[in-house]
């Protein structure tokens, strides 16, 4: 009597089909830490490495090729390689790519930022978003003559050692290594929703300046409670608190101007980084004119030495960057290149929650404009097959720790096998894709769902 043939598993299958890229993981552990160069790539049992990209797709070493929801950590508004952009920087690449000096693409540059971000009264380009976070509460401190910097729990402002306080559960930790306590003692971190509490700490005197997601932290992982912007903006001014909006993803994504201007609420500095430099290297903090002020030299007797906040940086607003920068902004006062992306997204996060009603599974996906979260293995209460923003019920450490989890990393390996890419189990859309990669998208996802059930993923 035949035996019926043994199938195998969704991990099994991702080590036999990635075999190029595992290849590629145990050489780069010889010579790069842990063989990663960013701790959002770390993923078991192996990351993919990538050999080309193209519009809303790149392929691995292996040949394998995926729709992919990275763009590039959020930078890729357009996708990857988007001609305009491209033909910008290969125009300055035989003008020269590090001047030393200034020029005129980084005014141009300024100045589009100045047209589209509400509160751009003066820009000041930084190389990244941690570099242009760290700069902002920087001037703020110089500003006020204040030094505690609050911060809301689950909110991710880059690596730098000021702000990574309360930024992964436990948020009441008050270390983390290689980060003096010192340091750490000048940050105050809050629940994003309880507003008397934020006032409380505001009312001590000593806080230079209110850092947040407008999206709520981790990019609408944690969405914000209903009115907190507008009042944390009232709050912000009642105590003299300069106030950051960290845009460095929901910059020229959430609407050309960013969130401040799909909210309607301008804050005092928006730091800047990923869109704005069309993909390359490259940030920028900008605000209202007397804040930014503190970055200028000026003849006035102690001022430079006292008060100017120092700021360099080589590779500030370099001219490659600059183009593509600029272009990309050029590109983006459309605002219906953001109507498109939302509506990718949102026909994205339905699909995703009608696969996971069907066939009875814990789990939900949710998000706003461009971008998206899954949860598998547990439920929230207002799952009913449609999109989702705010999962109710769902703690913010829960959310914040969403993105892993058992079912969640066999979903990705799943999804990889199936063509599909994901970003800490969620993602985000561009211009490039289309509608038919959402579908295709969604019928991966409804097929990696029944393979994952079939191995007990969900338990019996």
């Amino acid at each position: 009597m035949a035996q019926a043939p043994v199938s195998t598993s969704i991990s099994q299958d991702f080590a036999e089909r990635f075999a190029g890229s595992l290849a590629m993981y145990e050489r780069s552990r010889r010579v790069i830490p842990g063989g990663i160069t960013h701790d959002g790539r770390f993923m078991k049992p192996f990351p993919p490495y990538i050999a080309r990209a193209q519009g809303a797709y790149k392929w691995d070493v292996d040949g394998n090729r995926f729709i992919d929801f990275v763009m590039g950590h959020g930078s890729l508004l357009f996708g990857h390689n988007d001609p305009e952009i491209l033909a910008a920087m290969q125009a300055q690449l035989p003008q020269g790519t590090h001047f030393g000096a200034g020029h005129e693409l980084e005014v141009r540059w300024a100045e589009e930022v100045s047209r589209l971000v509400p509160s751009a009264e003066q820009v000041k380009f930084t190389g990244s978003g941690t570099e242009s976070t760290l700069l902002a509460i920087r001037v703020a401190r110089s500003f006020t003559g204040r030094s505690t910097i609050v911060k809301l729990e689950g909110h991710f402002h880059g690596w730098h050692d000021y702000l990574l306080k309360g930024e992964k559960p436990p948020f009441e930790s008050t270390s983390s290594p290689g980060i003096p306590p010192e340091v750490m003692a000048t940050v105050a971190v809050v629940p994003s929703d309880d507003l008397g509490m934020l006032e409380e700490r505001l009312t001590q005197g000593d806080v230079a300046a209110l850092i947040l997601e407008p999206s709520g932290g981790s990019w609408a992982t944690i969405p914000l409670i209903e009115g907190y912007l507008q009042a944390a903006r009232d709050l912000a001014t009642k105590y003299g608190v300069v106030l950051i909006f960290d845009e460095v993803i929901t910059g020229f994504r959430w609407a050309p101007g960013g969130a401040q201007q799909r909210y309607g609420v301008t804050p005092d500095l928006t730091t800047m980084a990923k869109i704005v430099a069309g993909g390359m290297p490259g940030g920028a903090v900008a605000g209202k004119r007397e804040i930014m002020e503190m970055l200028a030299f000026k003849d006035e007797p102690g001022w430079n030495a006292t008060k100017k906040v120092r700021h360099q940086g080589t590779y500030n607003a370099s001219p490659v960057v600059s183009a593509a920068g600029t272009t990309c902004l050029q590109k983006a006062a459309d605002p219906g290149v953001q109507v498109t992306c939302d509506d990718l997204a949102a026909r994205l996060r339905s699909g995703f929650n009608a696969a996971i009603v069907e066939r009875g599974v814990p789990g939900y996906a949710w998000g706003e404009s461009s971008v998206f979260h899954l949860k598998l293995g547990e439920s929230a209460p207002n799952q009913t097959g449609g999109d989702m923003r705010v999962p109710r019920g769902v703690s913010a450490e829960a959310l914040k720790g969403s993105a892993h989890g058992p079912q969640n990393d066999l979903l990705h390996l799943g999804m990889m096998l199936e063509g599909v890419d994901l970003f800490h189990s969620g993602g985000m859309t561009s211009l490039a894709h289309t509608t038919d990669d959402i579908d295709q998208t969604v019928e991966t996802f409804g097929r990696v769902l029944d393979r994952m059930v079939d191995e007990g993923a969900f338990g019996t």
